[in-house]
């Protein structure tokens, strides 16, 4: 196959995309994890960790966190185990999960079309605006997206390959499968299963489909890894399996606000807005995707785009899936895109490759148009950096309690004093205090503190504070402002650097 790239185009493209690697490698610990998502799957991955309960992930100490199934904790718990508590340690399952889907979609589009085509699809994807933040995100959407990557370039693979090494990769299919189901449980087959059916119809390719992948034996497979888990985790803590599949899997997609959320809040969008979340999700690539379809109406031509393509629409099909499933959904969040970026990274290498095949060689705008894909490529990593190092201290101070934490742990006396929050504790808090940090409700229960023999620090918004009783607000002495939270001592209980 020829070459689609100069050999100076296809050196710039490796540098970009390494450097890309590079900089989120590097950035992994260069800020504080945040409120809530981020703090929360760290902190319930440090408590596992800590305490050693590797079946039932907790929310708070005995108390069972039943959201989602435990993947993505067990790998940040064990890199914890590995390389101590930090944001780095807690971020680079993440980076790790988002490269191996890299590999998978690089050498799928290697295996199609060559390595030219793959490395471009490989920094298309790496720079891909959600994709760069995911690398770094404490989240289970990193083990979503790589389950079912592997599942889609699996069927692919078995149906491509009629030998043994094409078997193998049925029984990937499967074991993508049973990764999704441990990563984020049903939507895993959903997102998967939907684009493939819908295919397999269109193309009426029932037959071939049935004949290539293990559908019986793979089955059997997927429960063999993925169930005991579930019916552990269910004899462990019943009432599991219900809140899992029936609140979590149905009442929080189709209830606006849903109310039976245990752990969090509903996200409440318009419904369809999935569509309109994916534009800064693929950002850049997204609005070059639209100028790249308003250039083919102006020429009246599809070349660039035929549905009658086997691949074209097994990509389309893959890219839409999550949209067109949460289009009705009533909570949504934009990293639910996620799993349909790899199958746009390959859609954007593949108009680049059909440009240059269509482009004239000799044609001059055709030689300079080559050097616009790794000028837009560079933009991600670009931003990224100024990002973290001028915008991140700031937000850092609003959505993280690293700061307030650090701060009460340089003013204590000795390990005995205590940080209290009042009414409310964010999970960063925990996270930071390593799991110390207290909570009260009531003014008696803050008394209890002020009674003992140590000075304890208190910490609440500022209209929490207001409703506490006059002779209390007295006794708190302001030490610290963050954000919307502010840090006192008791100021009846100096300590020695008072």
């Amino acid at each position: 196959m020829s070459s689609l790239l100069t050999a100076s185009l296809r050196k710039l493209l490796f540098a970009i995309l390494a450097f890309t690697i590079l900089v989120r490698l590097l950035t992994l610990g260069a800020y504080p994890l945040t409120d809530n998502t981020e703090a929360r799957y760290g902190e319930i991955a440090r408590k596992m960790a800590e305490t050693g309960n590797w079946v039932t992930p907790q929310i708070d100490y005995g108390v069972p966190f039943w959201a989602k199934p435990p993947l993505s904790t067990w790998l940040t718990a064990a890199s914890f185990k590995a390389f101590g508590v930090s944001e780095f340690s807690a971020r680079i399952p993440s980076f790790l999960l988002l490269l191996v889907t890299g590999c998978l979609l690089y050498y799928l589009a290697m295996k199609r079309c060559g390595t030219d085509y793959a490395l471009t699809a490989a920094v298309i994807f790496a720079t891909t605006g959600l994709c760069f933040y995911m690398a770094g995100g404490v989240m289970t959407d990193p083990a979503l997206v790589v389950s079912t990557t592997l599942s889609m370039v699996a069927f692919w693979q078995a149906l491509t390959n009629n030998d043994r090494k094409g078997r193998l990769w049925g029984y990937l299919f499967f074991m993508g499968l049973a990764i999704g189901l441990l990563a984020k449980g049903p939507i895993a087959g959903i997102l998967t299963l939907f684009p493939i059916g819908i295919w397999t119809l269109w193309k009426k390719k029932w037959v071939i489909v049935w004949q290539r992948l293990p559908w019986v034996l793979g089955t059997i497979i997927m429960l063999v890894i993925a169930l005991p888990w579930y019916l552990l985790a269910e004899s462990r803590t019943p009432g599991f399996l219900e809140y899992f599949f029936i609140g979590e899997h149905w009442k929080r997609f189709t209830e606006n606000g849903w109310r039976g959320d245990l752990y969090g809040t509903a996200h409440l969008q318009p419904h369809g807005m999935i569509w309109l979340l994916w534009l800064p999700a693929a950002f850049p690539w997204s609005f070059v995707l639209i100028i790249q379809l308003i250039k083919m109406l102006r020429r009246r031509s599809s070349n660039l785009l035929s549905l009658h393509d086997e691949w074209i629409a097994y990509l389309l099909l893959w890219v839409i899936a999550p949209m067109v499933f949460f289009t009705f959904a009533g909570n949504i969040l934009i990293t639910y895109v996620l799993p349909g970026l790899p199958a746009f990274a390959l859609l954007m290498a593949e108009f680049r490759r059909t440009e240059i095949t269509q482009d004239s060689v000799a044609d001059s705008a055709a030689k300079g148009r080559g050097w616009l894909y790794p000028l837009i490529e560079l933009t991600t990593p670009i931003i990224a950096v100024l990002v973290i190092f001028l915008a991140v201290p700031h937000v850092s101070e609003k959505k993280s309690h690293k700061n307030l934490v650090a701060r009460y742990e340089a003013l204590r006396a000795t390990t005995a004093s205590q940080l209290v929050y009042l009414s409310h504790r964010p999970y960063s808090a925990e996270f930071y205090s390593r799991g110390t940090a207290k909570k009260v409700g009531t003014t008696d229960e803050i008394m209890i503190f002020c009674n003992n023999t140590e000075q304890d620090f208190f910490t609440a918004r500022g209209g929490d504070i207001e409703k506490l009783p006059q002779d209390l607000r007295t006794r708190l002495e302001p030490v610290g402002e963050y954000g919307d939270y502010k840090l006192f001592r008791d100021r009846m209980k100096r300590n020695s650097d008072g």
